[in-house]
């Protein structure tokens, strides 16, 4: 590839979308699908698919892969193959972005079947993975003309903006590939040390007595501090104090309050006197949360209605238009694709025992892919991936389809179950959707073949789907679905949604009490959805996000004179904070394989217990890691960190 500058100007708008000139010419011929990108590709997905399905269930938060994948893209092809293509590099983080878009689809909902006490199948994960990637990428297919041509300039797409960014710089040097694989280096290694030979312990803990035992914790985890330097010290603090409200606030007070009660206070089936504070969050605090993050889901779907209601008419409005020629760079999947793969997810949700959603329920499932599918291209065009409200679409999908099918018939575990299966498909196809309404931008701006990467993406859904599955079903067999270690907070909240319409036998007040927490972060315009995690899961993991929160504000406070070089130093922080996450996630899934093989490697609790257990030990390996992030991160590369 001969030498180039950067991307011209007009790739942020200022032009007509047709008359922007891409990247890489529309005459240029340079190969996109070829053995080297769809292997990696794929190898990216499941690697971004089973990290994100880990830190998924168990903090309730997905980081991006679409930039990550681009500079280690970047850097296999350039560093290892020793070719240069950008198109390839494109190839490989769009495939490898899909395993993202699936884990937050798979793990929002079918965990909910485990919650229920029933059998979630692995062909069931799969099958509904293929179902919803397949509505999500097809029906993008008639409108990304229209959202990523015709809407240029207005639609930004940030994250599909700052990939293609990342692309066109990694394409002539940097060090982010080894900034990437220095984290996971770093994360695996003190996962090991840690969950794998117990070195220290991962959960240290302090009773505080005044307060009725309360409990004061953090997760001395190399995932949780990445993720708090990655979302910010902001969210980090807004999750933080949702946490101080649950256990040092309510905890003590249902405590104080119900410790003279003679029987049990439903849903218990314990006295409260004899409950610690991780009975009382599991009986009583997980409901209130709950609450919080459903009502932090409506009111986000209530807040986007206009724009749902604008972007989806603008959208239906934009299909079939756009110039119809033959230039590499204009070419997509037929239009008889897309209504032949939505006849056929009609037609295998209804015919398919493993799905058993009836004909109502296959109608719903295409219908409400479709409606949501169209919303999240367009929207995440406007807020990035990042931001998309999929846990507020799904519920109001989940509400709705539940509620028909309850009508027609459907009820008990068997109504349950079709409920959740359509929710998951169309949960899925929103995802993926919106993540390939970002390749698709990012595509439009290199100069890459549509019609190229929408079938790689579909490839690397095909690829991930099962490992994907894996991870969720390992990690329940280890530890448990809903457990202190895999709280599955999202995947929680769906299964109170679909039994609380099917049965009604849920502690509404509690929840009740948490919508109003929601409201009340409205009015005093926090953000929701960060307050309501927060009061949701232990406070052991805001505890734990709040350092890597800090460490990034030490970054920012340290650079703020100087725009350019925070920027730059930023940006390696989240890289090693990418890195940080999937090095822990990985070695995560490796040490749970090896205790679900009965293989006990963790000798060190046999070596001086008083040292290893103690909570002291266990924090002091903590802030030895915050310490070499922010001094990693400080440190001056002498090239872009891209």
């Amino acid at each position: 590839m001969s030498e180039r500058k950067g991307i011209s100007h007009g790739a942020y708008g200022g032009v007509h979308g047709h008359d922007y000139i891409p990247y890489i010419s529309a005459k240029e011929a340079m190969p996109e699908i070829t053995v080297a990108s769809l292997i990696i590709g794929c190898l990216f997905a499941i690697l971004f698919g089973a990290a994100n399905a880990y830190l998924g269930l168990k903090v309730g938060l997905t980081i991006s892969a679409s930039i990550p994948g681009a500079i280690m893209a970047t850097g296999i092809l350039k560093g290892v193959l020793r070719r240069n293509n950008i198109l390839e590099a494109n190839m490989i983080q769009s495939i490898g972005a899909m395993g993202e878009s699936i884990a937050g689809g798979l793990i929002f909902t079918l965990p909910a079947i485990i919650i229920w006490g029933l059998d979630l199948r692995l062909s069931t994960i799969v099958v509904v993975t293929v179902l919803g990637g397949l509505l999500g990428i097809l029906f993008i297919i008639p409108l990304r003309k229209f959202l990523v041509v015709e809407e240029h300039g207005n639609l930004i797409y940030p994250e599909g903006m700052a990939a293609a960014e990342v692309l066109v710089t990694g394409s002539t040097g940097g060090t982010g590939f080894m900034t990437v694989l220095m984290g996971l280096i770093v994360g695996g290694l003190y996962k090991i040390l840690s969950g794998g030979f117990a070195l220290w312990i991962e959960k240290p803990e302090w009773t505080i007595r005044p307060l009725q035992g309360a409990i004061f914790g953090v997760d001395v985890l190399a995932s949780l501090v990445g993720v708090g330097y990655i979302v910010g010290i902001e969210a980090a603090l807004y999750m933080f104090s949702g946490a101080l409200v649950a256990w040092i606030g309510l905890i003590p007070l249902i405590k104080y309050v119900g410790s003279g009660l003679a029987t049990p206070l439903f849903p218990s089936t314990i006295l409260i006197s004899e409950m610690d504070s991780w009975a009382i969050w599991s009986n009583y605090i997980r409901y209130v949360g709950a609450g919080a993050v459903a009502s932090g889901g409506f009111i986000s779907l209530a807040k986007s209605a206009p724009t749902i209601i604008r972007s989806f008419k603008s959208a239906m409005s934009g299909i079939g238009k756009g110039e119809s020629t033959n230039k590499r760079t204009d070419k997509d999947l037929a239009l008889t694709w897309v209504i032949g793969g939505a006849v056929l997810v009609f037609l295998l949700s209804w015919l398919l025992p493993i799905v058993n959603v009836g004909v109502i329920g296959a109608l719903m499932v295409v219908f409400f892919s479709f409606f949501f599918s169209v919303v999240s291209a367009r929207i995440v065009g406007i807020i990035g991936v990042s931001n998309n409200p999929v846990s507020g679409m799904t519920i109001a999908t989940l509400l709705f389809v539940t509620s028909i099918l309850r009508i027609a018939g459907f009820v008990g575990n068997a109504g349950m179950l079709a409920a959740i299966i359509a929710g998951g498909i169309v949960c899925v196809a929103i995802a993926v959707a919106g993540g390939a309404g970002q390749n698709m931008k990012t595509t439009f701006i290199i100069g890459g073949t549509p019609r190229s990467v929408q079938i790689a993406m579909y490839i690397g859904i095909l690829a991930s789907a099962a490992f994907v599955g894996l991870v969720i079903l390992l990690l329940h067999n280890i530890y448990g679905m809903g457990s202190e270690q895999i709280p599955a907070p999202q995947a929680t909240l769906m299964s109170m949604v679909v039994k609380g319409v099917m049965t009604g036998q849920l502690p509404w007040i509690l929840v009740t009490i948490g919508a109003v927490f929601g409201v009340m972060c409205e009015l005093m315009g926090i953000p929701i959805l960060a307050f309501a995690l927060g009061l949701y899961l232990p406070i052991h993991l805001s505890s734990g996000i709040l350092v890597g929160g800090i460490i990034r504000k030490l970054v920012d406070t340290k650079y703020k004179d100087n725009e350019e070089i925070l920027k730059r130093q930023t940006e390696k922080g989240i890289l090693v904070s990418s890195g940080l996450v999937a090095g822990d996630a990985l070695m995560g899934i490796i040490i749970a394989v090896f205790a679900g093989l009965n293989i006990n490697i963790a000798f060190g609790k046999n070596i001086i217990p008083s040292i290893t257990q103690n909570p002291i030990t266990a924090s002091i390996a903590f802030l030895l890691l915050s310490a070499w992030i922010y001094f990693f991160t400080i440190k001056r590369d002498n090239v872009s960190t891209r």
